[in-house]
């Protein structure tokens, strides 16, 4: 399965993502994406990669010229209330797009665009749907973040037009370049976002910034030594939406690398670091097993709270015969579940339950991936269970379609299948 590794050791940022994807790309591949991309349609937008060196690793900076200036030399990055002068006095480490709340007269020459207006110049640009499609809903992801942290619809958000302009090549870079890379699966580190503060319109903004941290939940993210703002709203909407999974490398067989650096220069290297190659692993995720000792509940109880625990989304129930102090029979429960539903599993195991302790075991779930389809035989269409994965193919037809016919036809389930078999 062709899989994206990216490490976000050093957080990530747009033009951070868009460079180390366009370093997977070959020679030939990367002209074209660089023609493609400056043909968008966003006027006075140049996009050009250069070569950059921290720490002693060469890598690739993106940039993104507006009307021939970088939109960080031009205008302010962090979000802010529409009524105010612009005299900014702030410094960060990677882009930050320039949203407010649209509430209040002004006297300054920039124009901005609502999220409506932003949509209409994504689905206008000459990429694919998929690459429109994409960039719209990671601008959501920020509208709406965004819209959270200031109380208001979002509706009512509005971006700068030259922070949108650099934004949306940014979004739109990185989605066609996931495009035209074509991988099956991304998998991604836990993200570093820096610490410190940041200077803002507002004042002083604790790192990560309101909506950056918004966009971030129910991912891993940690903070570290180093002062200063690594993960930008932009690039943690990117990370949300095109991320499957967070954690350790898969086991992989890496086929190219890429380094995209970003501005600023730390003791580490700045970087989004990227590798695509192979990886055996169909599908992998970190799981939880509760389990306790039962020695006084009937079987109806057991089976009633297993029941309960199903319909809870528990991804697996069962029970073990064992031996319990003082010779007695009991029964061990077992609950499969994900992180995230632990608290909602332990509730339903010590209210449906008479165990006064629960124990639980941290585990990876390997599995293949399923699906689903209809074949017309003789007897009408029967459906075939299809699973795959490191390197294995499995299928099987599904029980309920022939026990119907080993039903009609009295005849056994074995041979039902092989009627079935020989009629498709």
């Amino acid at each position: 399965m062709k899989t994206i590794y990216l490490d976000c050791g050093m957080g990530a940022a747009g033009d951070m993502l868009s460079a180390a994807l366009y370093e997977l790309l070959d020679e030939n591949s990367r002209k074209k994406f660089i023609n493609q991309i400056n043909l968008l349609g966003l006027p006075d937008v140049e996009f050009f990669p250069e070569t950059a060196v921290k720490c002693g690793i060469t890598g690739t900076h993106m940039r993104v010229l507006i009307k021939g200036a970088e939109e960080t030399d031009i205008t302010p990055d962090h979000e802010h209330s529409h009524n105010h002068s612009h005299e900014h006095e702030h410094s960060h480490d990677h882009e930050h797009e320039h949203t407010h709340v649209h509430e209040h007269s002004h006297e300054h020459e920039h124009t901005h665009s609502s999220l409506s207006e932003i949509e209409n110049i994504i689905h206008g640009l000459n990429v694919p749907n998929t690459v429109a499609e994409n960039a719209s809903a990671v601008y959501k992801l920020i509208a709406d973040a965004e819209s959270r942290m200031h109380g208001v619809p979002v509706s009512d958000i509005h971006f700068h037009e030259v922070g949108t302009a650099d934004a949306i090549a940014d979004i739109v870079s990185v989605c066609m370049l996931i495009n035209m890379l074509g991988a099956e699966r991304i998998a991604a580190s836990p993200v570093h976002v820096g610490c410190g503060h940041v200077r803002c319109a507002h004042g002083i903004l604790p790192v990560p910034a309101p909506a950056t941290v918004y966009l971030l939940r129910n991912i891993p993210i940690y903070g570290g030594s180093v002062n200063g703002e690594l993960c930008t709203p932009t690039g943690a909407a990117l990370l949300k939406h095109f991320v499957n999974e967070f954690g350790e490398m898969p086991l992989m067989t890496v086929e190219r690398i890429g380094y995209g650096m970003g501005k600023k220069d730390f003791d580490a290297v700045n970087c989004v670091r990227a590798m695509i190659g192979e990886s055996n692993e169909q599908k992998s995720e970190k799981i939880i097993e509760l389990f306790c000792n039962l020695d006084d509940m009937t079987p109806e109880g057991i089976g009633f709270a297993s029941e309960r625990l199903f319909e809870a989304g528990a991804l697996d129930v069962y029970t073990v015969p064992v031996g319990m102090k003082k010779s007695r029979p009991g029964t061990l429960l077992c609950v499969l579940c994900t992180e995230q539903q632990r608290s909602q599993m332990l509730n339903l195991i010590f209210r449906h339950t008479s165990t006064l302790g629960i124990r639980e075991n941290a585990m990876k779930r390997y599995t293949l991936s399923r699906s689903i389809k209809n074949i017309s035989t003789d007897f009408g269409s029967v459906r075939i269970k299809r699973s795959e994965g490191f390197n294995v193919i499995k299928e099987k037809y599904e029980y309920e379609d022939i026990a119907g016919i080993a039903k009609d036809k009295g005849i056994s389930l074995t041979e039902a299948a092989g009627l079935i078999s020989q009629s498709k």
